[in-house]
């Protein structure tokens, strides 16, 4: 009877501890969705702070740390600003997949759309962000999933591995 009792008990558990997984892995989703539109809206508004606090740690100690991105932002996006031949016009989130935990992190991919203007063109791109959740700050930061190949990949992602099927990016530019 005992023993009957255990089992009934670890099942029990193990339904429970199930269940929340899966509550918590749509509560990451969701979340992953609100710091993509965060992120998304910063890079239009040119709010720097916010870019760099939702960019991924090895970009942002790979490219000299925190106070020396802050200061190429900030001297890219008045250039951005002065010149008026160069704008962010839109960014937006598409979506995002499900949540997948591997290598020790929560992850997703984002699909995104970004159109930029400069000079007499007009770039539109649908592009892809690997996200990644920081458990600490409790907040997702993200890396253009095309980084991972190439130099940059190199530099900034050496050994990371990923079950994610990332599409290709498709880019399209007129001038005008």
């Amino acid at each position: 009877m005992i023993k009957k009792a255990s089992y009934l008990l670890l099942a029990l558990l193990l339904m429970l501890s199930s269940s929340t997984f899966a509550q918590t892995k749509e509560e990451l989703k969701a979340s992953a969705l609100r710091d993509a539109k965060l992120y998304s809206k910063a890079k239009v508004k040119l709010d720097y702070e916010t870019v760099v606090k939702h960019t991924h740690p090895s970009i942002i100690n790979g490219s000299g740390g925190t106070a020396k991105v802050l200061e190429n932002l900030k001297t890219s996006y008045a250039s951005f600003k002065s010149n008026n031949k160069t704008a962010y016009e839109k960014s937006n989130v598409k979506s995002v997949s499900n949540v997948v935990f591997e290598n020790g992190e929560y992850r997703c991919l984002v699909e995104s759309y970004d159109q930029i203007k400069k000079d007499n063109a007009r770039t539109k791109s649908k592009n892809y962000l690997i996200g990644t959740y920081n458990d600490a700050a409790k907040i997702w930061v993200f890396f253009k999933a095309r980084e991972l190949k190439g130099e940059m990949g190199n530099v900034f992602f050496p050994d990371y591995k990923t079950s994610l099927d990332i599409p290709k990016d498709v880019v399209t530019r007129k001038r005008f």
